[in-house]
C-alpha cells in the first residue's frame, strides 16, 4: 500500500508535477503507520495545501450496455480524504434512492491499517469526503454513515456508505457517481488515475496483471500494474482507475514500488506462479474492483456469501 499524502518521515510530499521522490500508501495514504500486503487473502480481482496541477477532463464515454451513466470524466465525482483520494461510486444495479457509496483504498482507514486476514465491516463511521467537480473545485461535504467493508488482504479496498442517497446529492449537487465494471479490463486498456487529493488526472494504460503483489506482511492478488506514465505519489491511494473508452471503474490505485525494494513497505514486489520475485522501480499498482459487483445485493447491501463473490469475509 502506498503511503497517503506524507513521506515516511512525515513530510507533506508535492504535488505530482514536482515528481516526489516518495509517495502513497498507507504509506500512501498518510499513515505511515504500515503498508500492505502478506498475507494472500482470495483475490478481487491528503488535501494537500495548494499541491494541485489540475488537468482537464478527458472525455467522459458512455457506458459499455447503455445503462446508466457510468459518470463525467476529469475530477467529477472525485472526493478528497484527509489522507487519500477516492471516488462516488454506484454499482451496475444501484438506483436514485439507494445510499450512495464512496470507494478508497483499506489501507486509508482513520485509524490503524488492517492486519493481514483483518476484515472489517459494517462499523459506524461519521468520516467526511470533500466531494469535487470535473475541474476539482469542490462542491461540499459528504458524510459517512457506516464504513461498509474493509481489508488490505487479498486487495486493498475500502467501501463507505452515506448519509445520502445518490438522489440527494444529486441533487444538491448535480453531481452523478461513476460505475464500476462488472467485467475484468484487459491488458492494454487506456485508463485514468482522477486524485481528489492531489487534484490531478494520471494517464497510462494497464501493463499487465500481477498473480501476487507483496508488500511488507501484507499480500493482494490479480493486481492490476500500469505502464510508467502513471507515476502516482502518495495521497494518490484510493483513487479510481477508469477505462478510459467507458468511463468505468475498473480498480481502485493502491501502491507502488519507491526505491527499488524488494517486498518491502513502500516497495512491493511481484510473485510469479512459480515463485519468482521481481522488484520494478518506479511501477504503480491499483487492485481490480469487478469482484465487487458480485458482493452487493439491491439497495448497496453488503452481501459476502451471493454466489461470485470471492471478497475475504473475516
Amino acid at each position: 500500500m502506498r503511503r497517503s499524502a506524507q513521506t515516511r518521515r512525515g513530510r507533506a510530499e508535492r504535488p505530482p508535477a514536482a515528481r516526489p521522490p516518495v509517495r502513497r500508501r498507507p504509506g500512501r495514504c498518510a499513515t505511515a503507520a504500515a503498508a500492505l500486503l502478506f498475507g494472500v487473502g482470495a483475490a478481487l480481482g491528503p488535501a494537500p495545501a495548494s499541491a494541485a496541477v489540475a488537468a482537464g477532463p478527458p472525455g467522459a464515454g458512455g457506458p459499455a450496455d447503455g445503462s446508466a451513466p457510468a459518470g463525467p470524466g476529469g475530477l467529477a465525482d472525485t472526493v478528497a480524504l484527509s489522507n487519500c483520494s477516492g471516488a462516488l461510486v454506484r454499482l451496475p444495479r444501484s438506483r436514485p434512492a439507494d445510499p450512495a457509496l464512496v470507494l478508497t483504498n483499506g489501507h486509508c482507514l482513520e485509524d490503524a491499517v488492517p492486519e493481514p486476514g483483518e476484515v472489517r465491516t459494517d462499523e459506524p463511521s461519521g468520516r467526511g469526503f470533500t466531494l469535487l467537480d470535473v475541474e476539482g473545485d469542490p462542491l461540499g461535504t459528504l458524510r459517512a454513515a457506516r464504513l461498509t467493508y474493509a481489508t488490505v488482504t487479498g486487495t486493498d479496498v475500502a467501501v463507505y456508505r452515506l448519509r445520502s442517497s445518490y438522489a440527494e446529492i444529486g441533487d444538491r449537487f448535480g453531481s452523478v457517481p461513476r460505475t464500476l465494471d462488472a467485467r475484468r479490463p484487459a491488458v492494454g486498456t487506456a485508463i485514468e488515475i482522477p486524485s481528489g487529493y492531489w487534484k490531478h488526472v494520471y494517464r497510462c494504460a494497464i501493463d499487465g496483471f500481477v498473480p501476487v503483489l507483496r508488500e511488507g506482511r501484507w499480500a493482494m492478488t490479480d493486481s492490476l500494474r500500469y505502464t510508467r506514465a502513471c507515476a502516482t505519489v502518495g495521497g494518490t491511494s484510493g483513487a479510481p482507475v477508469v477505462d478510459s473508452a467507458t468511463g468505468r471503474v475498473v480498480g481502485v490505485n493502491s501502491t507502488g514500488n519507491d526505491e527499488g525494494g524488494l517486498c518491502l513497505v513502500h516497495n512491493p514486489c511481484e510473485v510469479a506462479p512459480g515463485g519468482r520475485v521481481t522488484a520494478r522501480r518506479g511501477v504503480n499498482y491499483g487492485q481490480q474492483t469487478y469482484g465487487l459487483v458480485r458482493c452487493f445485493s439491491d439497495g448497496n447491501v453488503l452481501a459476502l456469501t451471493r454466489p461470485g463473490c470471492r471478497l475475504p469475509d473475516r
